[in-house]
């Protein structure tokens, strides 16, 4: 082994994983050439990528590391033909497609800036973007919806020259007027030539993400060459992955979820990655891809938990899994106890941001509590402080914070083009989450909820997730948000909104069900004095309620 951050070791406990484990940062770190060459070396034929599509016209295809070196290169060879460079700002709308791997490992390599984008963007959304970041190219998937809104987005965006896509011409590509660039074309035209040559530094900006937030318009999370680094804690820590693993992440890559599971850490542990490439979650689908594929390692947010227990698992091969991880949003303990009877296998659970890798992980070494996120990932120097920015002592609620500078190992550079707004998320050398959390008295931690959402009722502070899990366990109960609403006497009543399972229909009689339910479970002050039954909850472009709305909602209905 010739590079130490390809190295990994195993530890006694969590203790000695705390106090023992460091990651080396080189001199001058790029993910293509310190990771993906470095594996095409060592373990060539080894598998890299499975990609699996759900249309049965499709081939299944493996990538082994030498070939994800080689068509890395052919990318980054391509897109500097087309004048894309150092520091060049490129969109990518890719689904799930193969081609997305093979982009972004090129443009990594080259020293550009990927932007992972979900393929649910509008055309407005899109231009937002464009000119936000100041894109200068967009690779699209083939996908005549997405390349309609790209093209209209072009109206008013001037900054983009180059627009990209997968594979041959649409059936309807008519409706294409500007020139676009063949991605498959580029890179078979560039399979041969010079080695790019290594331009980064660890400093150098890697990716920005716009974040899916519940207020206001999306900010532009700026990470560098270190953020790579960073996931190896990730995938040999929370994943438990080992380099004869095979891992499946379920996460579109526009979304940070996918660097978290389908790229950075995985390969730098050199096992396998699978992609389900799919439209829409089939549970029986998603299955037979985890029993085809064998996979030993699964990582789903608990939405995709929720779907999956209520298979028939007697239909299905799943003795090669190993192991399960959830993140996203706190894991329901009824969802945890359910997976456990369905597999013997316990959700290891973890929280982090856009911003971060883990900051809190549930380690081999960590015994999964239900409801707890895990520990503290040693990479962090986490502290729980109060409004005052003071340290609270254990088992009081306390915002997540980071000791740490801007662009740090595993802490974003800042939000791009927005000095005020970076500054406002570090103070005094300490980066702040905006979560609220409790560690107990044997480390483990608890998710609070957004300083912004938590409710004052009464003299009590009460964090939403604290009454949606239960109110999530009562079986009419299919999804369900948490809000304050004002009262002259209490401060705020606590309202929940729900969206019923099949079967069951809106009535007074089911809301006083429903509140018995809360009651018996859980603290007087926790009990929901509204209840709102409604088809659906206003949700960002990525899938979190936006409680902002409820709330603003709630306030107008009292007035």
């Amino acid at each position: 082994m010739t590079k130490p951050w390809l190295e990994y070791r195993d530890f006694e406990s969590y203790e000695d994983f705390r106090d023992n484990y460091k990651i080396d940062i080189p001199e001058n770190f790029n993910f293509g050439f310190d990771c993906i060459d470095e594996r095409a070396l060592l373990t060539p034929d080894a598998p890299a990528l499975i990609w699996n599509s759900e249309k049965e016209t499709d081939e299944d295809r493996t990538y082994t590391f030498r070939e994800l070196s080689e068509l890395s290169d052919a990318a980054a060879r391509y897109f500097t033909s087309l004048g894309i460079g150092k520091g060049d700002m490129v969109m990518l709308i890719m689904k799930r497609r193969a081609h997305f791997w093979f982009s972004i490992l090129g443009l990594i390599k080259i020293g550009a800036v990927a932007i992972p984008a979900t393929h649910h963007l509008t055309f407005e959304d899109i231009s937002y973007r464009n000119n936000a970041a100041g894109v200068k190219a967009i690779i699209s998937v083939d996908d005549a919806k997405v390349q309609k809104a790209i093209e209209r987005s072009m109206n008013t965006s001037p900054g983009v020259k180059h627009l990209i896509r997968i594979g041959d011409e649409l059936a309807d590509a008519p409706f294409l007027t500007r020139k676009w660039e063949n991605l498959d074309n580029g890179i078979r035209a560039n399979l041969a030539g010079p080695k790019p040559l290594r331009v980064t530094e660890n400093g150098d900006m890697m990716l920005l993400y716009f974040t899916s937030g519940t207020t206001g318009m999306p900010k532009m999370v700026l990470q560098n060459q270190l953020y790579a680094l960073a996931h190896s804690t990730t995938a040999k820590y929370w994943h438990n992955l080992r380099p004869d693993s095979v891992h499946l992440t379920m996460s579109d890559t526009g979304w940070g979820k996918a660097a978290w599971g389908k790229l950075f850490g995985q390969w730098l542990v050199g096992c396998t990655v699978v992609v389900y490439d799919h439209e829409k979650l089939r549970v029986h689908s998603l299955l037979k891809i985890i029993e085809k594929n064998k996979i030993t390692s699964f990582c789903a947010p608990p939405t995709v938990y929720k779907i999956v227990i209520t298979a028939d698992f007697r239909k299905y091969d799943l003795s090669a899994l190993e192991y399960a991880t959830s993140a996203g949003e706190p894991l329901n303990e009824e969802v945890f106890n359910k997976f456990l009877a369905l597999t013997g296998i316990k959700i290891h659970e973890a929280y982090g941001q856009t911003e971060t890798t883990a900051i809190v992980l549930t380690t081999p070494y960590t015994e999964p509590k239900a409801g707890s996120l895990g520990k503290p990932n040693p990479i962090y120097d986490l502290r729980f402080l109060d409004a005052e920015g003071r340290e609270v002592p254990v088992g009081t609620e306390g915002e997540m914070c980071i000791v740490s500078n801007p662009g740090d190992l595993g802490v974003f550079m800042g939000y791009y083009q927005n000095a005020e707004m970076t500054e406002d998320a570090w103070a005094a050398g300490v980066y702040h989450t905006g979560d609220l959390a409790v560690m107990d008295e044997d480390g483990y931690i608890t998710f609070i909820g957004r300083s912004d959402d938590i409710i004052k009722s009464a003299g009590y502070r009460i964090g939403p997730f604290e009454v949606e899990s239960i109110v999530q366990e009562h079986p009419a109960v299919l999804e369900c948000a948490v809000t304050g609403v004002p009262d002259p006497l209490r401060g705020q009543n606590i309202k929940v909104s729900i969206i019923l399972n099949e079967g069951y229909e809106a009535s007074d009689a089911l809301s006083r069900e429903i509140r018995a339910f809360v009651k018996a479970n859980a603290a007087a002050y926790k009990i929901p004095r509204i209840i709102e039954f409604v088809g659906e909850l206003p949700k960002t472009i990525s899938g979190k309620v936006r409680r902002i709305e409820l709330r603003e909602k709630g306030e107008k209905n009292n007035e």
